[in-house]
């Protein structure tokens, strides 16, 4: 694949993977991105996972066409990037790796210390001239590991984004860009919000009309939603006006008033509504609706004196991601000592910038009062 004159695709696709760093469900499988760009100099940047490092060098030697490598690039050591990496010093061998001291760190923990004998370390900023081509190297610390850096191709007006504007699913694959790619950034980096805005601020600075990241398609022409997107999504803002609704039920009073609740936001105008069976759906889509929209209702029962497991999951994993800036009600069930709602709003006291909308108990069943209640805090919740 032809990203440029100079510039070729040899990545590969994985339809082999079930789960993604062993969590993440991938149905339509990932892609594992590599490019070689072919100047007066040759950079390979970041090779794939070791599954695939055959079909990889297959691909790198037809673009090489009888020419040999002279430096690897390596944005990010995590294996699914660096996991062909002796292999490929093994058949070139007087390949410079390029890469940052916590690169080579990394590197030595994964290799050994003499994996790559010969070796480019680079600072914040420094380039690397291939002839018309030269890569600036732009650290991106945490977006989502220490050593992640980028590298931008003046020439080409290319940014190399590491796992930047990555997303689930091969590229073969024919699906929506946004879905896959919010539930992959909030899942993998969306920890680390505040890291992913200071490299937008720096790649402002940058005239890019191509972005080329590690997982998913190649970025060109209007890039503005993109960039969009990562500026919501990383400043923890809402993208959409909406209630994402996320219960546990055990025989089905709680998912009634969840129903209920549902029918009364529809009535009231909510412009989207998203539930979801936090025992059944898939959490990390769970994650990324709660991200999404704007406001949150949990809805639980109460379990040992605590609250249900999926929803104590459900809102470890949301502090763990520094959920943030949105308005949250609470369902609460129990039929002796209901302790769901203290128990959740004591699992959220971490997060910034919650703003509670109230609580909602039910005793068992749903009563003429809690319809009441519900039907209330349906009127709050869009007002």
């Amino acid at each position: 694949m032809n990203l440029h004159r100079d510039i070729r695709y040899i990545g590969v696709n994985d339809r082999e993977i079930d789960l993604f760093e062993g969590q993440y469900v991938v149905p339509n499988g990932m892609a594992y991105n590599s490019y070689v760009i072919l100047d007066d100099k040759i950079a390979v940047l970041d090779t794939v996972d070791g599954r695939f490092t055959s079909e990889w060098l297959r691909n790198l030697a037809a673009e090489l066409n009888g020419r040999t490598p002279d430096y690897l690039v390596v944005q990010h050591m995590e294996p699914d990037h660096s996991g062909s990496i002796a292999d490929f010093l093994r058949i070139y061998p007087r390949a410079t790796v390029v890469g940052n001291a916590k690169t080579f760190l990394i590197l030595d923990n994964f290799l050994g210390k003499n994996a790559a004998s010969d070796r480019l370390e680079v600072k914040d900023g420094d380039s690397l001239s291939l002839g018309k081509h030269s890569l600036t190297f732009v650290f991106a610390p945490m977006v989502h590991w220490p050593e992640v850096m980028v590298s931008y191709d003046a020439y080409a007006k290319t940014l190399f984004s590491a796992d930047g504007f990555g997303k689930f699913g091969a590229l073969d694959a024919q699906e929506d860009w946004d879905c896959e790619a919010r539930r992959y950034y909030f899942g993998i980096v969306g920890k680390y919000g505040n890291s992913v805005q200071l490299l937008l601020k720096k790649a402002a600075a940058l005239d890019i009309e191509t972005i080329c990241p590690l997982h998913g398609p190649v970025l060109s022409g209007d890039l503005s939603k993109y960039l969009h997107l990562y500026d919501v999504w990383s400043s923890y803002s809402a993208e959409s006006s909406g209630v994402c609704v996320c219960y546990t039920s055990v025989y089905g009073h709680t998912l009634e008033a969840v129903a209920l609740l549902r029918d009364e936001l529809d009535k009231n105008g909510c412009p989207k509504v998203s539930v979801i069976d936090l025992a059944r759906d898939d959490m990390a889509e769970a994650l990324e609706d709660a991200f999404r929209y704007d406001r949150l209702v949990l809805a639980s029962t109460t379990y040992n004196a605590s609250v249900f497991p999926f929803m104590h999951d459900f809102a470890d994993r949301l502090v763990e991601h520094n959920f943030q800036n949105r308005r949250v009600a609470i369902i609460e069930n129990g039929s002796w000592a209901p302790m769901a709602a203290k128990t959740i709003v004591n699992l959220l006291a971490p997060c910034k910038n919650l703003t509670f909308e109230g609580t909602v108990t039910i005793l068992s069943a749903l009563t003429d009062e809690n319809r009441a209640q519900i039907a209330a805090l349906a009127k709050k919740l869009c007002e």
